[in-house]
Parts: structure tokens; sequence; C-alpha cells
């Protein structure tokens, strides 16, 4: 995900130089001698940060809970449109696909993301359907591929991103897993379109 990639990157350049004098020889130009007490590693901190309070800091990108609410507030910033069900579940449909936004846990700390492919498939194609899934979750992280039977004895293809936020996300976060449930499910929906053409969009 580009947000963590992103901070792997500020902080290696961030902590870089730093690393390469600790490693220097003493004597040479780079070197620099490590905080020997409490009181050394207080004063390289004041330094460092000229004084930086914690007063200071920016705290608007400091992880929060997951609720429904930042949810439907996501959903609202880029104007999609959304449903809430009888158990009060938030869903939509994306390019004529059904997605769910799911909170599970004790804490309600586990967000899912999960798509609902908008064409069903015959039992006699189970075999192919499972060895479709089983190639997808081979390949790729995202979205887990599965499938069931529905009492009609047709074959629905779902796929779910789920995420464990026992310690909060940050809007950022949120945007980005929210993001890769819908892309990732959108690429593994086309793949079972372009595995099974809809044969009414065929001139006959």
């Amino acid at each position: 995900m580009g947000f963590f990639r992103d901070r792997w990157r500020r902080t290696a350049d961030e902590t870089g130089p730093s690393r390469a004098t600790h490693g220097a020889t003493a004597g040479h130009p780079g070197a620099q001698s490590l905080p020997q007490t409490g009181g050394d590693v207080e004063a390289m901190i004041v330094d460092k940060l000229g004084g930086l309070t914690i007063a200071d800091t920016d705290t608007s990108h400091a992880p929060g809970p997951l609720t429904m609410a930042r949810i439907v507030d996501w959903i609202g910033d880029y104007g999609y449109s959304y449903f809430i069900d009888s158990d009060g579940d938030i869903g939509g449909l994306w390019h004529s696909r059904l997605y769910y936004f799911l909170l599970f846990g004790g804490e309600r700390e586990i967000l899912q993301v999960r798509g609902q492919w908008n064409r069903e498939i015959t039992i006699d194609r189970i075999e192919e359907v499972l060895e479709f899934c089983n190639e997808w979750n081979t390949d790729r992280i995202w979205p887990k591929a599965y499938f069931r039977v529905r009492d009609n004895g047709m074959i629905q293809v779902y796929g779910e991103v789920s995420v464990d936020f026992e310690h909060g996300a940050n809007d950022e976060q949120l945007d980005q897993v929210l993001t890769c449930g819908l892309s990732t499910g959108a690429m593994l929906f086309d793949a079972l379109d372009a595995l099974y053409p809809d044969p009414a969009r065929v001139a006959p």
C-alpha cells in the first residue's frame, strides 16, 4: 500500500544520515559519539528537535477507533451512494457489483470490505470456479476470493479485504483500506467477466 511505502521512505530519508555516522570510525570526520547517560540522551533530543514540546506536535494523523460513521463520511467524501440495511450494515453498488463495509471483533476493530459478483455461475462449473479462486489467492494478496453455493444451486463469488485495526486507524489508513477493497474487488470481478463473458452483451 502506498501509505506504508511512503512512510518507509520518509523514515529512511530522515534516519539514514544518523545511521551512517554511528557506523563511522573514531577520528573520522563523520564520527559521532553515542550518548552515554540519560541526560545525554535528553540533551541530544532537545538539540535535534529544537526544544519541541508535546503541545507543538501535530496529532491530526493520530489513529482513532473504527466507527460506521467514519465509513459513511468516507463514502460521502467521494460522492458515492450507499444504503444501510436492516442489520445496520453499510452497502453500495460499484460498477453494478454489491459491496458491504463491515466491522467485526470484540471491539469492532476488524474492518472488512466484502464484494459480490453481480452474476451467478451454474454449479456444473464448480471445479472451474474452485480452480479460479485457488489460483487467484495463490498469486495475489487482495482480495481473498471464495464462493458459496446458494439454495437455488447457483454459485456466487465473493472478494474480501480484511484488516485488523486493534490500535485504531487514521484517515489516511482508512482511505487506503477502503480504496483497496473496492479496486482489488473490481479486478477480481473483471477477471470473472473475462472468464465467463456475459452472453447478453454479445450481439446475436
